[in-house]
């Protein structure tokens, strides 16, 4: 499957799937929305609210605090009645009920009666209307002018829209607008309407746009804002101004609510004008109602950014991530950049919000991080086979037990060209073997073969050598390659020791065997080429140049003179590490001058030990 892979691939396939999601699937505006939210609420606590406006909130202590003389909820309209009266002799500039008052009360025509005089008192008060999902409702052409009905040049007089208007009310105070505040798919409301088209060519501003372009206010040409959320607008317990009213001596200022703007709802629990926002999933109705009013006499609320702009984002984050990957850079250190990309992002995005603008950077998040793990999962995938490849190539050579780690570390790698070092040639021939191969049936050389070849190799991993082929009965090792090793002229005499020294424990075991079985060892230290050497159908892991031939020439030359010989160079590579008995000058084929051979042994006080 990963040889079916590329990063490019993925890209193009992420690339297709951006499109597809900007233009109809929308997959990622969840991640928009989520990390959106968070930096709204977080915005939020560091924006003051206006001071203009004042919530007078039936909370939960005016519910207690006014069932004696009031009784339980819902309450007699006398009440607004004397609330209308008392704040409007403080000269606010309007004030807003978020209560509806679409049904008289029965039991209680007089309250009712007492409240539509007050509100035909007071021309700056304002009553909201809700426009519902279905229903007949009303005739649009017989509704009064007062209640701000916008139609357009396709207007039909007779067409019947499901409305919910404060008919509790002489028809002339019907100042208001609507109060619906929709949720968005995953039932967070971040909007506020403007006008609502409530049917073919009539529009009806919503009760914010409605008192804002009363009051003078710019108004934008859309059909909803998205909401700049604050940290919260003054509260006066509604209980505490009806009481205070009603003293004699009045306790609070004559002027507390001059040139304000109140707004009149509630924000107990048990009255359900809750709603989700992004600052909480209980959110009261009266403080986005609040928030809507404060964005609209400021101006200051949310623009969306340009919507090309997070794809572009996106795109950027996914090209910048192949990049990457492309070129083999560290994945770890590529999720070191993305993390500090998504903080750059994510604070980009808050200092947005203090602008005034909403620039969501979720889905360019989840497009650039969504990349990266498939990515890095490739990758991993990728070098984990390359590490199994090279583990079982090397195998060939090395212990198996140590290729894993020696791989992991990147001490060996197989994509490594081949280059020069300084290494440590071993030859190990068998004396003998033609005598010996013409007295025995086939099957028994071979096992023989196999037997000696197995402890041999065995000595030789045990040190740290390479086995680089079997030549007929001679094995060829070396040491410095593939993994470095300052010591391998050290590691190879010691190997070349203990192979002669095993030598004669493996001779007691073929208690059959009459011919002469003995080995010659030659060593020689030099530079080589080493690498994988040969065709793109068959590579093999070897060495080559002169300081082989040597090697090789030196194994000839023990056959008389000692099991185990190397050169000068071999034995002034190992200082002082063993003992050296110096056989003098030997001419060796393909070489001018004599070479200098020295027979190997462990020092005295280490074989006694």
């Amino acid at each position: 499957m990963i040889k079916h892979l590329s990063y490019t691939n993925i890209l193009a396939a992420f690339a297709a799937l951006l499109i597809l999601d900007c233009s109809w699937l929308h997959l990622t505006r969840p991640a928009d929305n989520t990390l959106g939210d968070a930096l709204l609420a977080q915005h939020a606590q560091h924006r003051p609210a206006s001071q203009d406006i004042v919530i007078v909130d039936i909370d939960q202590k005016s519910l207690t605090a006014l069932m004696g003389e009031l009784g339980n909820w819902v309450w007699p309209r006398s009440v607004y009645a004397e609330m209308l009266d008392g704040l409007n002799a403080q000269q606010p500039r309007a004030i807003v009920f978020d209560i509806m008052f679409n049904e008289p009360d029965s039991f209680r025509p007089d309250s009712d009666a007492a409240f539509r005089e007050a509100a035909e008192r007071h021309a700056n008060a304002y009553f909201p209307s809700v426009l519902l999902a279905d229903g007949h409702g009303p005739v649009l052409g017989t509704l009064p002018a007062s209640l701000g009905l916008l139609p357009d040049g396709n207007a039909v007089r007779d067409v019947r829209a499901p409305l919910l208007l404060p008919v509790v009310l002489p028809q002339d105070a019907w100042r208001g607008g609507l109060i619906n505040f929709s949720s968005e798919a995953d039932g967070v409301g971040r909007h506020y309407l403007i006008d609502e088209t409530v049917a073919p060519g009539w529009r009806l501003p919503s009760l914010p746009a409605r008192v804002a372009r009363d009051l003078g206010w710019a108004v934008p040409d859309a059909r909803q804002l998205r909401l700049n959320w604050t940290g919260g607008h003054q509260h006066v317990s509604f209980s505490d101004l009806y009481l205070d009213f009603n003293r004699e001596h009045r306790r609070r200022a004559s002027d507390e609510f001059k040139n304000k703007i109140i707004l009149i709802g509630t924000a107990a629990p048990g009255l359900q004008d809750l709603r989700a926002t992004p600052l909480s999933s209980i959110y009261p109705g009266i403080g986005i109602l609040a928030t809507a009013f404060d964005n609209l006499q400021h101006g200051n609320w949310l623009r969306d950014a340009p919507p090309w702009l997070p794809a572009l984002v996106s795109i950027s984050l996914l090209a910048l991530l192949w990049l990457g990957f492309y070129r083999g850079i560290n994945t770890l250190w590529l999720g070191f950049a993305l993390t500090g990309v998504s903080v750059v992002l994510v604070v980009g995005s808050y200092a947005a919000l203090t602008r005034n603008v909403y620039w969501p950077v979720g889905s360019s998040l989840a497009w650039g991080w969504s990349y990266f793990l498939l990515s890095a999962m490739m990758a991993y995938l990728a070098e984990k086979l390359r590490r199994e490849q090279a583990i079982q190539l090397f195998g060939r050579f090395l212990d198996r037990r140590v290729v894993k780690q020696l791989v992991e570390s990147g001490q060996i790698d197989e994509a490594k060209r081949a280059e020069t070092r300084q290494i440590t040639i071993l030859f190990s021939d068998i004396r003998g073997f033609t005598t010996l191969s013409e007295t025995r049936p086939p099957e028994y050389i071979v096992n023989l073969l196999n037997h000696y070849f197995n402890r041999q190799v065995d000595i030789i991993f045990r040190h740290g050598g390479t086995l680089d082929k079997f030549i007929g009965d001679a094995i060829m090792a070396f040491w410095g390659a593939p993994v470095l090793d300052p010591d391998h002229a050290r590691h190879a005499v010691a190997a070349a020791i203990e192979m002669s020294a095993d030598l004669e424990a493996f001779k007691k075991e073929l208690t059959d065997l009459e011919a002469d079985f003995d080995i010659g060892i030659g060593v020689h230290t030099g530079k080589a080429v080493v690498g994988f050497i040969g065709s793109d159908a068959q590579l093999s892991y070897t060495v080559i140049g002169d300081t082989i031939n040597l090697a090789s020439r030196i194994e000839g030359t023990t056959k008389g003179i000692s099991r185990v010989l190397v050169s000068e160079v071999t034995r002034a590579a190992c200082r002082d590490e063993f003992e050296f008995i110096d056989h003098g000058s030997h001419s060796v084929k393909g070489r001018e001058q004599a070479v200098q051979l020295f027979e190997p042994r462990h020092k005295a006080q280490e074989e006694g030990q």
